[in-house]
Parts: C-alpha cells; sequence; structure tokens
C-alpha cells in the first residue's frame, strides 16, 4: 500500500479508510454482512478479488477481525461507525447523494431492504412474502425488468433471486430509481404511489402497514454509499 509519507493523524487514517471500497465494506460489516459472501453482495460491482484484499487490510489495521468464516469489528472499527454515519447525513444534507443513473443498482437496493426491513412483533408466527417487480433498470442491463422476493419468517428475512414457491401477500411494482428516490429520502412513498410509479398490491391488511416496515428515509446504511464512492476514489 503506498502512503501519504506524512506524519499527520489525517494522512495516517486515509491511508486505511480512504483505499476505494474499504468504507463500503466497513458499511457492509457494520449493518450486519459478517460472511465474505454476504459482504460481496452488498458491493456487486467490487471483484471478489479485491475484497479479499480490502479485508485482509482491515484485519492488518486492527479494524475488523476473522472469527472462523465469520468478520466482525472490533473495537477500533466500532469506533469509526459514527464517522461513517456522518458521512452519510452530510451528503443527504449537502447533495452529495444525489443519484446518476450510474448510481442506480436494484441488487445493492434489495439486499439493502432484506437486512432492515422491519417486520412487526406480531408477523414473527407466520410467513409473509414480498415480491418486488423492478422495472426502469440501468440503461445497458440485459433486462427490462427484474423480480425479487423477500421471505419474512420468525423475525429473519431472507432474499430470493428465484421464485421460492411460496404465496405471494404483497407485489410492489416500481420504478427502481422512483424506489430509490423514496429510500433516500428525496420523495414521499405516498408521492410516488399517487404517481403510480411505486404500486403495492396484496392482502389489504399488509398492504396498510407495509410502508412502516420499510427503513426510515435517508438512513446511513444506504445514503453513505453516496458519499463514501465521491470520497474514496483511489484506485
Amino acid at each position: 500500500m503506498k502512503g501519504y509519507g506524512q506524519f499527520c493523524p489525517i494522512a495516517k487514517a486515509s491511508e486505511i479508510l480512504c483505499e476505494r471500497w474499504v468504507p463500503l465494506v466497513l458499511r457492509e460489516i457494520m449493518y450486519g454482512s459478517a460472511r465474505f459472501n454476504d459482504i460481496a453482495r452488498g458491493v456487486p460491482l467490487m471483484s471478489r478479488g479485491l475484497l479479499a484484499g480490502r479485508l485482509r487490510l482491515l484485519r492488518d489495521a486492527g479494524v475488523v477481525q476473522l472469527d472462523g468464516t465469520t468478520y466482525r469489528l472490533t473495537a477500533s472499527g466500532e469506533a469509526l461507525r459514527p464517522i461513517l454515519d456522518e458521512m452519510g447525513q452530510w451528503a443527504q444534507r449537502w447533495g452529495i447523494a444525489v443519484l446518476t443513473d450510474h448510481d442506480v443498482d436494484d441488487r445493492l437496493l434489495i439486499w439493502h431492504l432484506r437486512r432492515t426491513l422491519r417486520l412487526p412483533e406480531s408477523l414473527h408466527g407466520r410467513r409473509v412474502v414480498v415480491r418486488f417487480d423492478f422495472y426502469g433498470l440501468p440503461r445497458g442491463s440485459r433486462l427490462a425488468r427484474r423480480s425479487w422476493w423477500l421471505v419474512a419468517e420468525h423475525g429473519e428475512v431472507d432474499l430470493c433471486y428465484k421464485n421460492p414457491g411460496h404465496e405471494v401477500d404483497v407485489t410492489i411494482t416500481a420504478d427502481v430509481r422512483a424506489f430509490l428516490d423514496v429510500l433516500l429520502g428525496h420523495r414521499k412513498l405516498a408521492d410516488a404511489a399517487r404517481s403510480r410509479t411505486v404500486r403495492i398490491e396484496g392482502d389489504a391488511a399488509l398492504v396498510r402497514v407495509i410502508s412502516r416496515w420499510i427503513p426510515e428515509a435517508g438512513g446511513p446504511p444506504l445514503v453513505a454509499a453516496q458519499a463514501l464512492e465521491a470520497l474514496t476514489m483511489q484506485a
């Protein structure tokens, strides 16, 4: 790793934290991704070889530790949590989190929902299946439309890339850009529903409350990605 050749603490911290992808890898571990494959799902444009290298860098720096096959933050890593959250809030406040077509990724969107969906305890005794039908995928995508399934059961949420064969309780059909705008706080879900860019259909009782399951608009796990990408473009 090439350093800055300066004794300044900011320079020394930047030698670790400003390596490209490092803050996003930390974001994944901070918000629940513990195994290599799960971390990789949260950074789908990052090669697995580069991910392995960045995890090794964080381990050598004492920020992350590996327990068997599980990655965990050390005390040093936990101390970075409010810093990364503040970076995300900075991006939200000052407009750095404005999306370009390059930023639109339904894979990251659905992975974010899988780990942050707030299923009420009253539903923990039953299986709830939510299908997401996204259209308006990024230019250059081989698909015009793609579906994902979130299966919530016993308080856990699983992400399925193929139809799991269970009865679907709620279907959310959305323009992917419009849905991202809702999650980032740029638009209200009710406004998107009125414009028909987001449609929620299915079990009437679940449809009425499903907006409460969606993480608060602008929450750090998703918003941080925009600021961190802008600040870590070093090769």
